[in-house]
């Protein structure tokens, strides 16, 4: 081996040994904040339930947050139950609606389709808390907030889910359309190409479209705190959580509050982790147009 590729072999190994010491302090940086939560999760009640200056419980670990939880706190349970609902049933709704209109945008050919592509990306640009106060008194006209908010919520998440397409369109689009040609010569119907060819194909980006979908109605706050506003049993999680400590002792339901955090985050950790890889095909599948 020559000097010279002695020296590009070392200098490779320096770049990438500071390149993941600056990964790891990046991780550390990230991390410290959740495992802070989780910590004073474990502290226990007779430590007074409040902010700690301390990382690590003084006396033991305890679970007594978490078993207050779910034993002495139902509205919680029911909170959890109000967003498992509406996560599961947005997740359904707009995983069906983004893969057909993604479906009829990549294959099908009509006038004015360019045109609603881009109507959908510029309307996309903008924020959908403008909309807020409108699709608050629209769901008011028809009884679908308070007492009526899971429902309403979602309606407001899978209405206009069709507007998401592009990720999964620019999946559609690196499945040959020779598959659909061959299929409708055979005499097969659009219908049984999408479900019996498409579907199976674009598995990673079902449980991308799927585990985005969940996800928003999962940690939303600002709209749910709109339609459910005053009717605590219609709360969800993030929603009643805020609550707890704002009209209870902040100092003393702190640790509580931290173990609904914890409680909340496991079911979307355990689900990335499960589905990582096809999370990842989903993404870098679609980013790109074949």
């Amino acid at each position: 081996m020559t000097k010279e590729k002695k020296l590009h072999k070392q200098h490779k190994k320096l770049d990438n040994a500071i390149i993941y010491v600056v990964l790891i302090l990046i991780s550390i940086i990230w991390l410290f904040p959740f495992f802070c939560i989780v910590m004073q999760s474990l502290h226990p009640l007779s430590e007074g339930g409040g902010i700690s200056g301390n990382i690590f419980p003084t006396s033991h670990f305890s679970f007594e947050n978490y078993k207050y939880l779910f034993t002495a706190s139902p509205e919680f349970l029911g909170w959890y139950k109000n967003t498992f609902i509406i996560a599961f049933f947005v997740a359904i709704g707009q995983t069906c609606m983004v893969l057909m209109v993604s479906y009829a945008l990549s294959r099908m050919r009509f006038k004015g389709r360019n045109f609603i592509m881009r109507f959908w990306l510029i309307l996309g640009m903008f924020p959908g808390f403008l909309s807020m106060i409108c699709l608050y008194f629209l769901l008011k006209q028809f009884g679908l907030t308070q007492d009526g908010a899971v429902p309403g919520l979602i309606l407001i998440g899978v209405a206009s889910s069709g507007m998401g397409y592009y990720v999964c369109k620019g999946y559609f689009d690196t499945i040959p359309k020779s598959l659909d040609e061959a299929a409708r010569i055979d005499g097969a119907t659009r219908s049984r190409i999408f479900f019996t060819m498409i579907c199976p194909l674009a598995k990673p980006m079902i449980i991308y479209t799927a585990l985005t979908a969940f996800m928003a109605p999962w940690n939303d706050y600002i709209f749910a705190s709109y339609v459910a506003f005053g009717k605590s049993s219609k709360y969800n999680v993030a929603v009643g959580l805020f609550q707890w400590i704002n009209n209870n002792d902040y100092q003393g339901f702190f640790t509580r509050f931290c173990a609904g955090g914890v409680t909340v985050a496991i079911p979307v950790t355990i689900l990335f982790l499960l589905l990582q890889k096809y999370y990842v095909e989903g993404v870098t599948g679609g980013a790109v147009k074949g």
